[in-house]
């Protein structure tokens, strides 16, 4: 056990007043398994009760720990059922007696505003994209308590876009558990590993950065390349590869559920393109102790030039090959730039600060609703 979850399962109980209700979806499941997994952790060891509500669909028996009552919506998929699913629902949360709600995806933003209205329950609401990805998102202004944002660029993207919530956004970084050992060229006998996960919905975004691996290969470095990921360019991408000579050494495989071992084996970590959301691949990336290169743009506030990556320009291949090269042909270089990334994730992203942060804004969203009930 590292010394952070030692420190988290440690603590006493702070507050039993709070039944928070977590309202999760398929995509919360897929990208933030391992936040939600150490969110209920957290708040099973602070002895707070927690119902979680997802789509019948998800598969929750990984991520659940502690007495969590997990809700299923809807209960029956068909047309013309949402009023009877909605009120099922809502008795559900009534005889858990909720005293908060916790949106954890702004896909499922209109369901809880519909729940804290007819509950009469403030709400928190968690924001993990840019403003373009989530424009449509309505937000009560009599429930919605707290935005919780996972990154300074999304807090300053919600600001601009909802200038009169700006003063509910409240940044909590997502919290993790960082490896006691750094995995960067940790073996220097074993084939040195590069790994990159990024959907495969678009074979230009990887052009250049396969052919600076190709580059790399024909003048004699020799590795294992791992492309983590699934979309609608799979197909061409494979045949890029092809055209490129690098079938031998570049390996598709899809997204698996626990993707954080394939993380894990990884010496060098890529992120080939800016993302407009947050990314808890290379948080796990960087807990797990791969020396990390990216770009910035973005939501790119774990990017830190020759502090937790090195960086390059997604669209000049040698750019990225010279990054790439800096870190092979500098290995103590690399280790040391991924020692400095965990000690960035134990200084600014533990599981306990999380949790700490994510009672304080239970507390202050009671408070906030008690006194508008009060008025």
């Amino acid at each position: 056990m590292s010394k952070e979850q030692g420190d988290l399962a440690s603590q006493t109980p702070a507050n039993r007043s709070f039944r928070p209700v977590l309202i999760a979806s398929e995509h919360t499941l897929s990208e933030y398994s391992l936040f939600l997994e150490h969110l209920l952790v957290g708040l099973a060891d602070e002895s707070i009760p927690v119902a979680l509500v997802c789509p019948p669909s998800c598969d929750v028996e990984s991520v659940t720990y502690g007495a969590v009552e997990v809700i299923k919506h809807p209960t029956i998929d068909l047309p013309l059922m949402e009023r009877l699913n909605r009120n099922t629902l809502i008795e559900q949360l009534e005889r858990f007696r909720p005293t908060v709600l916790h949106c954890l995806c702004k896909s499922r933003a209109s369901l809880t505003r519909q729940l804290a209205r007819q509950l009469n329950l403030p709400y928190v609401l968690m924001i993990d994209s840019l403003q373009k990805w989530w424009r449509h998102v309505f937000i009560s202004s009599k429930h919605c308590a707290r935005i919780i944002v996972p990154a300074r660029s999304i807090a300053a993207s919600v600001a601009k876009a909802y200038p009169r919530f700006a003063e509910r956004v409240e940044q909590i970084n997502i919290g993790t558990f960082v490896e006691e050992h750094t995995m960067c060229f940790s073996e220097p006998s074993r084939l040195p590993s590069i790994v990159v996960a990024h959907p495969l919905d678009n074979v230009a975004e990887f052009e250049s950065l396969f052919g600076a691996v190709r580059h790399l290969v024909i003048t004699g470095y020799e590795f294992m390349f791992v492309a983590m990921g699934t979309g609608r360019a799979e197909s061409q991408l494979r045949q890029l590869l092809a055209a490129l000579g690098l079938l031998q050494t570049v390996t598709i495989v899809p997204r698996l559920k626990r993707w954080r071992s394939v993380l894990a084996a990884g010496d060098v970590f890529i992120q080939p393109q800016p993302t407009e959301t947050f990314n808890p691949l290379l948080l796990e990336a960087m807990s797990a102790g791969s020396a990390v290169a990216a770009c910035k743009g973005g939501v790119d506030d774990l990017i830190i030039g020759d502090q937790t990556a090195v960086v390059f320009d997604p669209d000049d291949e040698f750019s990225i090959r010279t990054a790439l090269q800096r870190l092979f042909d500098r290995r103590e270089f690399a280790r040391r730039l991924a020692r400095d990334a965990q000690e960035y994730l134990r200084d600014n992203h533990t599981v306990s600060k999380m949790i700490s942060a994510t009672l304080q804004v239970y507390r202050e969203a009671q408070g906030w609703s008690a006194r508008r009930m009060a008025d």
